[in-house]
């Protein structure tokens, strides 16, 4: 399949994945954060896993199927995987769970943007990527508006000198995150990517069930909170990490890093939709400039 997937596929995860912050918000009025975590990946896993077992998992395959794609999973990928599954499914999602309960949810929502800092950063450095200089316009972009987008430009409201700890454990998930997403480069070529994810799903939330089991969580889940857990283990995770891995394959880990902080404005706006929560024409100019920069950005790597 052609480079215009890739970035197709990286937009379709960001918007799968904006809905979760939506829908656990409301599943998380009755459940404990980390028991949440550990269900929603547990249950990716789960669905990966069947479609994988089914009929469908060749016709998929063979439909996203291209020359670069290596057809072995190696020891080494294993390795590569654990690594993923403890930065990304564990260590992550530990320390931003403890770092919102340390600080305002305005710092947390700047500070979470540094998920793509530290995806891009770490490709260029460790990985060698490289864009066209026209294409640094689109990541700035991007990165711009989805700074305005978390904040709605109120920056006088930030306390970064204060809540401290709050502050690192949340900068911390963030790079835990962004050394996910390059690793996860290296497995996205494997052709069962079925197989790759539901294994970093799978495992990600058993980890973390372990845990709230270790730590004395209650897993006392109420009906009305069931349907949300599916949902967004379902498409926010499956499905959204599916995606992600795809792009990672065609467009490699700094443009898929960066397209991907469109789930918070896609979050943003069904938050507005299903929650009644604000959507202000500051972040509506935000999120047109960081769609702009998409454009730039398949534009620009469409010449190359």
């Amino acid at each position: 399949m052609s480079h215009h997937w890739g970035y197709v596929a990286a937009v379709v995860s960001a918007i799968l994945f904006g809905a979760s912050s939506t829908l656990n918000k409301i599943a998380l009025e009755n459940v404990n954060p980390t028991v949440v975590a550990g269900m929603i990946y547990f249950v990716a896993g789960i669905l990966l896993f069947t479609i994988h077992l089914s009929p469908l998992c060749p016709k998929i395959l063979a439909k996203i199927d291209s020359p670069e794609t290596e057809r072995k999973i190696t020891k080494k990928d294993y390795k590569i995987l654990a690594l993923v599954i403890l930065c990304g499914s564990t260590i992550a999602p530990l320390l931003l769970l403890n770092g919102l309960s340390q600080t305002t949810a305005i710092n947390a929502s700047l500070l979470l943007n540094a998920e793509s800092l530290f995806t891009v950063a770490i490709a260029f450095i460790f990985l060698n990527e490289r864009c066209a200089k026209k294409e640094y316009i689109g990541i700035l972009m991007l990165l711009i508006g989805v700074i305005f987008v978390t904040t709605n430009g109120a920056f006088q409201n930030l306390s970064l000198s204060e809540n401290i700890l709050g502050n690192l454990l949340i900068v911390g998930a963030c790079f835990f995150w962004g050394i996910d997403n390059n690793l996860s480069k290296f497995l996205s070529r494997k052709r069962d990517i079925l197989l790759v994810t539901g294994l970093k799903c799978f495992v990600g939330g058993l980890a973390l069930l372990g845990i709230s089991v270790l730590l004395g969580f209650s897993f006392t889940i109420p009906l009305v909170s069931i349907p949300y857990i599916l949902f967004v283990g379902a498409f926010s995770i499956a499905f959204s990490i599916l995606f992600f891995f795809f792009a990672l394959r065609k467009i490699g880990s700094m443009r898929t890093g960066v397209i991907f902080s469109l789930s918070s404005l896609f979050g943003a706006a069904l938050a507005f939709v299903v929650l009644g929560e604000a959507f202000t024409p500051i972040q509506l100019v935000a999120g047109l400039i960081m769609l702009l920069g998409i454009y730039v950005l398949y534009r620009c790597g469409k010449r190359k």
